[in-house]
């Protein structure tokens, strides 16, 4: 993508709202519109129309749309994709069902296993085998795949994943079964595991090969669907869409391979978030990202979010590791929770007060929206705490009523645990605000981190409402609120460069470290990633190449990234590898195994357009505060009661003015809360930073 385009739009669709920017020239427009999850497309031109006609723009001057969606998660978690099959070799057609072949609860005897997304009558076999070393040792029986292909189209099959054994490193024969069955059902959607997921561990391939066939047929039409109506509207820019692993991709890389989109929403988040941390010159950041729906939280360490290769999609059982769907897809390493302005509150048979995970979305959403929501959300709690304008919630589109919000306040959790006025409120908000700091706290504690010397960033349109009362959790001093905050992850969008990642397995021992075989298959992907990039980028003069091998002990089933020289290696690089292991190894586990060898598992090598460098924030001179706006009752958990607080405008602040808490400064898109004790300063870039007055005063007296 090129750096000098001037006219950039992003939408973002979540669960409960479609956050759209268009930016022209810096000059920031937004918007936030429900989602419209039956033609997603709908509200996506909804939120297009209202920046155009804010900004004066036409449509015609739009130079680059970046485009991120839930669609892929939630028509997983749904279960609302194509009629699909599998074909893999003869032996292992239950490898679906048998999974990692252990339990994820092992005391519950009535666990429910995570449900397959083919079942067993729609997975067929084939004779043929390919050994790990390359050697047929059964060749392929092509009848038996068309014998196959008729049963298929008997059954009304939609769409079609085939794995192979070993074919992550010999395709040979999934590609002839992919021919044989484009033959048979030419109106059938078919992937391969070897160009979907070419990596080692079936099970996984298997898996991430069904998800990527299962909904490429409602992504793919979504998507071309949507470029047609950008069309008609003379939209006729490059549409990029953002992947998981926080870069972009070409529209039509993206239908064909939609299960690298499945968390590209929170990605474009935790983009924004690394771009203010290299603003502000923080080391070590939490992203804090909530929205309608979900809450997201990602640690970023000197502007880098942490990555992965595998994800977990669609939990089934008490969102336990274990219980949802194994995908290996580049991915931002994050951890999401149902915790949103719409998660829904009840009381459980034990009296106590639960909050999510399912969400009341943008249909019918919350009571309070006024749309046939009857269930008591944390919107509905908030509105009751004061956080939350009535009249200007999402920059005035929705009308919140505060009654219909006390009325299932009252009902849901009120009148069964006997609290009256704002405590049931008061009540769902603490345990939301607690299961995110718990999760922060687990995240941190799994990757060596400690969590309480961290900065926050907080952005999304329900986490400014929040920040404060989390970063008291946590303990963490400091919590900034970058411009445009409500609208976050769309901004992020606009921050990604297009890129591309290429995996490839190769074991190799390190005591007999080839680095001449390892160089050969780097140069081939680099080749492979290259040619997708140049096919989106419109400036492919200076591309950045990173390059990751995963390692693991010889004999261990888990791997930990390491970052290679932009070179070609040689033998001497095997020792600096592993010392770079062994760090990271001890930082996580507290320990090395200086006699066991290491080995290599996978190879990836992104390549991608160089980012423009994000402006420094620089000191500032202080400033006088604007004058509030109103005054609103708001509850502030820290002092256990409600308070009369201040409301400022944030458009009305300039850089260097400062306000305590308890205060509300509200925009559009979201508010935030200061809470008592805190005090909000806008910095050079017109970003709130919040610090915690009283933490700084124990730290002074201790």
């Amino acid at each position: 993508m090129s750096t000098e385009a001037h006219i950039r739009l992003a939408a973002d669709i979540g669960g409960t709202f479609t956050d759209v920017v268009l930016d022209a020239a810096g000059q920031r427009f937004t918007t936030k519109v429900l989602t419209t999850p039956r033609a997603p497309e709908i509200g996506v031109m909804n939120g297009v129309e209202i920046v155009l006609a804010d900004s004066g723009v036409q449509a015609s001057e739009i130079e680059i749309f970046v485009h991120g969606t839930t669609l892929a998660t939630n028509a997983l978690i749904e279960r609302k994709g194509a009629r699909l099959a599998f074909l893999t070799t003869d032996g292992f057609r239950d490898i679906m069902e048998m999974g990692f072949e252990k339990r994820f609860e092992h005391y519950d005897v009535f666990m429910d296993k995570p449900v397959s997304l083919v079942p067993r009558t729609l997975r067929y076999t084939v004779a043929e085998r390919i050994s790990a070393r390359g050697q047929t040792l059964l060749p392929l029986n092509e009848q038996q795949v068309r014998d196959v292909a008729t049963r298929m189209k008997a059954q009304g099959i939609e769409a079609i994943a085939v794995g192979l054994m070993h074919a992550y490193a010999h395709p040979a024969h999934e590609q002839r079964v992919r021919d044989i069955l484009a033959e048979e059902l030419p109106d059938a959607t078919i992937c391969i595991s070897s160009e979907v997921c070419p990596e080692i561990r079936e099970y996984e391939r298997f898996s991430t090969t069904c998800a990527n066939a299962y909904v490429r047929p409602l992504m793919s039409g979504y998507l071309y669907r949507l470029r047609d109506l950008l069309d008609q509207k003379g939209l006729n820019c490059p549409l990029f869409l953002m992947m998981s692993g926080g870069g972009l991709t070409t529209l039509d890389h993206a239908a064909r391979y939609p299960i690298r989109l499945v968390e590209s929403g929170p990605a474009g988040g935790a983009i924004l978030a690394a771009d203010v941390a290299l603003e502000c010159d923080i080391n070590e950041v939490l992203s804090f990202d909530m929205g309608g729906t979900t809450a997201k939280i990602c640690l970023i360490e000197n502007g880098q979010p942490e990555r992965s290769r595998s994800f977990e999609v669609a939990r089934m059982y008490r969102d336990l590791k274990g219980s949802g769907m194994p995908v290996r897809i580049p991915v931002i390493e994050m951890v999401e929770i149902g915790a949103g302005g719409g998660s829904i509150a009840r009381v459980d048979d034990m009296g106590r007060i639960t909050v999510g995970p399912d969400s009341a979305g943008s249909e019918p959403g919350p009571a309070c929206y006024g749309l046939g929501g009857d269930n008591a959300t944390v919107t509905d709690a908030n509105l009751a705490l004061g956080k939350l304008d009535p009249d200007r919630f999402a920059g005035g589109k929705i009308t919140l009523s505060s009654e219909k919000s006390q009325v299932v306040l009252d009902r849901d959790v009120g009148d069964k645990l006997e609290l009256k006025d704002h405590w049931s409120a008061a009540g769902i908000a603490e345990i939301v605000e607690e299961n995110m700091a718990n999760a922060a706290r687990v995240h941190a504690i799994e990757r060596g981190k400690v969590i309480n010397r961290h900065t926050m960033i907080a952005f999304g349109g329900g986490a400014p409402l929040h920040a404060g009362r989390l970063a008291q959790k946590l303990g963490i001093n400091t919590v900034i609120v970058p411009k445009g905050a409500g609208v976050g992850s769309a901004i992020g969008f606009l921050r990604a460069p297009v890129s591309f990642e290429v995996v490839r397995t190769l074991s190799i021992n390190f005591e007999d470290f080839d680095a001449h075989r390892v160089n050969t298959v780097l140069a081939e992907m680099s080749r492979e990633a290259r040619s997708v990039v140049e096919d989106g980028a419109t400036e492919t003069t200076d591309l950045v190449e990173t390059r990751i091998v995963e390692l693991r002990y010889v004999g261990q089933g888990h791997e930990l990234r390491v970052a290679l020289p932009d070179r070609d290696l040689t033998t001497d690089d095997a020792g600096a590898l592993r010392e770079e292991y062994q760090r990271l190894y001890k930082t996580i586990y507290g320990l090395t195994i200086d006699d066991m060898d290491i080995q290599s598992v996978s190879w990836s090598l992104t390549v991608s357009t160089r980012s423009t460098p994000p402006e420094k924030a620089i000191a500032t001179s202080a400033a006088t505060a604007p004058s509030a706006i109103g005054e609103r009752d708001l509850y502030d958990a820290g002092l256990g009661e409600v308070c009369k607080a201040p409301v400022y405008w944030r458009p009305d602040f300039t850089p260097g003015a400062s306000i305590d808490g308890p205060a509300i400064i509200a925009e559009d898109e979201t508010s935030t809360i200061v809470p008592a004790g805190f005090n909000a300063t806008i910095n050079s870039l017109s970003y709130i930073v919040l610090q915690d007055q009283t933490a700084a005063i124990t730290e002074k007296g201790e």
